[in-house]
């Protein structure tokens, strides 16, 4: 039955919580400060219905890969329309799981904004076709996470905003420059000073710091660059080192 739900709006903070969706690593969470302080980090990751979800793919490759080798034309309409389905279910379990364990650490530091980076035009470039990788890709719930984290996060009185995606994982968090990735470990990542740290962890403090460079300059959370355009200046993408005052930086 439906219900009017009239909720009161969160008091305002100095701290947002920052979320980095990735492939590997659902959503990974900070609650990032206006001045650039790190207070809390939260990974989250339900390997165990990943898993469940990806022994499906895994089914429905192996038994497309033998039909078109037998019937040598397109698979029947309907093919393994019953591993699809559960599939699909169990992706819906996972987005609702991590949109929930999300609102969860934003209530729990008392922050009135959640930020994501704005991933809808976003389209998979990696991993060959008809592998784990590329149907992971195929997989990810991004969209249906942000929804279902704004719908609960809205019921409690707060706001969620999207921020431009680029660069936030291309370059460190420290301002140091580009980062490279581990070859033994892709979510590790190389900055350019020799420190290394994890992946996502940087690009969600680049996505928090974002969002703050937006409402202190009163610009468009849209904006990547920091500063002004010029041909004397070499521009660089806002990081969380941007919001750093000369004793930090």
């Amino acid at each position: 039955m439906p219900i009017e739900i009239n909720p009161q709006p969160l008091p305002d903070s100095d701290y947002v919580c920052a979320i980095d969706i990735g492939i590997n690593t659902t959503a990974t969470c900070s609650i990032v400060g206006k001045d650039g302080t790190v207070k809390a980090r939260k990974f989250i990751n339900p390997a165990g219905d990943i898993d469940r979800r990806d022994q499906r793919k895994q089914r429905i490759a192996r038994a497309s890969k033998l039909t078109r080798k037998i019937i040598n034309q397109d698979l029947p309409k309907g093919f393994c329309q019953g591993l699809y389905r559960k599939s699909k279910n169990i992706n819906k379990h996972i987005a609702q799981t991590v949109s929930r364990q999300i609102v969860e650490f934003a209530e729990e530091h008392q922050v009135n904004v959640i930020v994501f980076e704005d991933l809808s035009n976003w389209k998979a470039k990696g991993g060959k076709h008809g592998s784990l990788q590329k149907q992971r890709f195929h997989q990810w719930c991004k969209d249906k996470l942000v929804e279902l984290t704004i719908q609960k996060f809205s019921e409690l009185g707060g706001k969620v905003r999207k921020v431009n995606a680029k660069y936030t994982s291309a370059y460190a968090f420290d301002g140091s420059g580009k980062i490279k990735r581990s070859n033994k470990k892709y979510s590790q990542a190389i900055f350019q000073n020799g420190k290394r740290y994890n992946a996502d962890l940087s690009a969600s403090y680049n996505i928090g710091a974002r969002y703050w460079y937006a409402v202190l300059t009163n610009s468009k959370f849209t904006r990547v660059w920091a500063g002004r355009s010029s041909s004397q200046t070499l521009r660089t993408p806002v990081t969380l080192s941007t919001l750093w005052g000369p004793s930090k930086a």
